[in-house]
């Protein structure tokens, strides 16, 4: 890495004081049906909690994310006790499914783990002044090779595989604030788009190929987070491109906003811009660079106490070095979560997603798009605090009459199929 990116980070992390209570993923983001910036006692949105949800970071939501977790259904025992400040625990992820796809859903028709999860974490409180905290998180699963370094040509936990199984280090950072500022340095999860890689802070065990194909999992560089208001929160920071290790792998910006409209509408604009790799399609078309721009437009609104509705729209658009189109996608996400009881809820999730033929996904097929769907229902039984179990039916499909290229290295059959899978996760 460049002595200049480095002192850039640095002049980032010493000349900005840092801000609110964040805890990333601590519980489950997935039950509890609520707007971004709601009422802690209320619960928590479906994407869950971590550094982007406002509604983790503002000041009302002291008791973080563990008083969020439980519900009616009592508080979720800890396997550590962890010393005052400190949190530590984790969660087991195992699912099956039938069908193979490119969205964490690679070997099918097998019981797997995908997250043997672990974390680290001192969340900052600034309510008394000046504070620092971290966190370091680390997984054993199926899920670990698409959640390393990927995107870089060494990546610091990339080679850490053991044949279907791998390792990763996906966060390692600082965190330190004060009043309504803060802000994060080293590598962390994304701002972007609503799904994350944690299977905590998603209500379906399957992926959106959206989140998995044209947005980033994670950054490494330094990002600030200022409270604006009751329901504003900004973001802006500098990263080494995108999925990369602590090496020079990109220069581009990561920032946005959250903006509570309503007590029941919160609209959230994440957006990267610049240099995002230098590996990510070597493999695939010898392109060493990519470059470019993306945004993710989220709504999220309750429709009542017991509904809650979610649309967003990604765009991604990057070039090689020599401006020919690495990838050009464009999509739309929409959620219906409805939440029965502190036991069952239920959901559904629709899929629109449009990739230019002459993208990498195609190898340079020729002119045009190519549109695939995907439609899937699944329920979330949780008997108790710590457990979840999450069944699940999709089917996926391409537009009539479209080249099957983009199907058939998307899943398995073709140009449509269906999957049936289920998984639980336990926290501890």
């Amino acid at each position: 890495m460049k002595l200049s990116k480095l002192a850039m980070i640095a002049a980032i992390a010493c000349g900005v004081p840092v801000g609110k209570a964040s805890a990333e993923q601590n519980g489950f983001g997935i039950f509890p049906v609520s707007h971004l910036g709601a009422d802690c006692d209320f619960g928590h949105p479906l994407r869950g909690c971590d550094s982007s949800d406002p509604s983790c970071d503002a000041a009302s939501c002291d008791g973080g994310c563990d008083s969020l977790a439980a519900g009616g259904l009592g508080d979720p025992w800890k396997l550590f006790s962890a010393p005052e400040g400190w949190d530590v625990g984790g969660w087991a992820n195992v699912g099956y499914h039938t069908a193979s796809m490119r969205n964490f859903f690679g070997y099918p028709d097998q019981v797997q783990l995908h997250q043997g999860w672990l974390y680290a974490e001192k969340s900052i409180d600034t309510s008394n002044g000046f504070d620092i905290g971290g966190r370091l998180d680390y997984l054993y699963g199926t899920d670990a090779q698409d959640t390393q370094a990927f995107g870089t040509n060494r990546g610091w936990d990339n080679g850490w595989d053991n044949g279907q199984y791998g390792h990763a280090l996906p966060q390692a950072y600082l965190e330190a604030g004060y009043g309504d500022l803060s802000v994060k340095v080293g590598h962390f999860f994304t701002i972007i788009g609503w799904e994350v890689v944690q299977a905590t802070g998603n209500f379906f065990y399957s992926h959106a190929y959206t989140m998995y194909n044209s947005e980033p999992f994670t950054h490494t560089g330094a990002l600030a987070t200022y409270q604006a208001g009751e329901s504003t929160t900004l973001w802006g920071g500098y990263v080494l491109g995108w999925d990369g290790g602590f090496d020079d792998n990109g220069d581009a910006f990561l920032g946005g906003i959250s903006q509570g409209l309503t007590d029941d509408l919160t609209v959230i604009y994440a957006t990267t811009i610049g240099r995002f790799g230098e590996s990510r399609f070597a493999d695939s078309r010898g392109v060493g660079f990519e470059k470019g721009y993306m945004h993710s437009l989220i709504a999220d609104y309750a429709v009542t106490e017991n509904l809650q509705y979610i649309i967003q729209n990604d765009v991604l658009n990057t070039t090689t070095e020599g401006d020919v189109t690495a990838r050009d996608t464009y999509g739309i996400n929409q959620y219906l979560i409805y939440t029965l009881n502190d036991n069952w809820s239920l959901g559904s999730r629709f899929e629109w997603w449009s990739v230019s033929k002459d993208s990498a996904f195609f190898a340079d097929a020729g002119p045009g798009r190519s549109d695939v769907y995907a439609l899937t229902g699944g329920v979330n039984y949780r008997p108790m605090a710590n457990l979840v179990i999450r069944p699940e039916v999709r089917y996926d499909w391409v537009r009539e009459g479209d080249d099957a290229a983009l199907a058939g290295d998307l899943f398995e059959d073709g140009r449509d199929q269906f999957t049936f899978g289920i998984d639980s996760i336990f926290l501890f």
